[in-house]
């Protein structure tokens, strides 16, 4: 079962709610084949008016890498279906990480939205460490420009699906972020899905 992306036409990359809304959906499909539940519907809230911090000019995710739990893989832009679900990672490929393209690329001002497995295919994921990773550990996106975007982890938690904190994830930033989501905690076997995400938080180093 997956979940369609609330009607609206075709997703404009700047609208707040069309960009809240498909990355609930995103995470939604996402947590569906291999996690569980879904997000909470988000509250439209207004645009800072804070100044911007310095950013990078806009290019194209082609890789992310973890260091400190030896996690690297090259990014695949994930959109929609044709059924107008979203797309995720292959699961019959968890090793591989994707980023929503219709929200901020990273290192663009905003959070940009990098989803990962944990596991699948009966293999360990990308992100099967990913609850290791601590405050003050780096994240590095390579850009297609040739430059990497470098993120400094302010902040892991562990969280309930049913308490998924969709406004601290998706929430307009002044400068330059990134999530990285996962599942995580304990396996619902009946369920077949985990019950928890674990979502690490980063800033742009500047």
């Amino acid at each position: 079962m997956t979940q369609p992306v609330p009607a609206a036409g075709r997703p404009v990359r700047r609208s707040r709610l069309g960009f809240f809304a498909l990355l609930l959906a995103l995470v939604a499909n996402f947590a569906l084949l291999g996690c569980g539940s879904s997000a909470p519907a988000p509250a439209a809230a207004p645009a800072s008016s804070s100044p911007a911090a310095a950013a990078l000019a806009k290019s194209e995710p082609v890789s992310v890498d973890v260091p400190s739990i030896d996690a690297h893989s090259s990014l695949v832009p994930l959109g929609l279906n044709a059924d107008k679900t979203v797309q995720v990672p292959p699961v019959d490929q968890p090793l591989q990480a994707g980023w929503y393209r219709y929200g901020p690329m990273p290192g663009e001002v905003g959070p940009a939205v990098v989803l990962g497995h944990i596991d699948g295919n009966h293999q360990k994921g990308i992100f099967w460490r990913l609850h290791e990773v601590k405050k003050g550990d780096e994240v590095v996106v390579g850009r297609k420009d040739g430059s990497k975007a470098t993120f400094t982890v302010t902040r892991v938690d562990q969280i309930a699906k049913k308490t998924f904190p969709t406004e601290a994830v998706y929430g307009d930033t002044t400068d330059a972020q990134i999530r990285l989501i996962t599942c995580g905690g304990a396996f619902d076997r009946e369920a077949h899905s985990y019950l928890d995400n674990i979502i690490v938080y980063g800033t742009l180093d500047t």
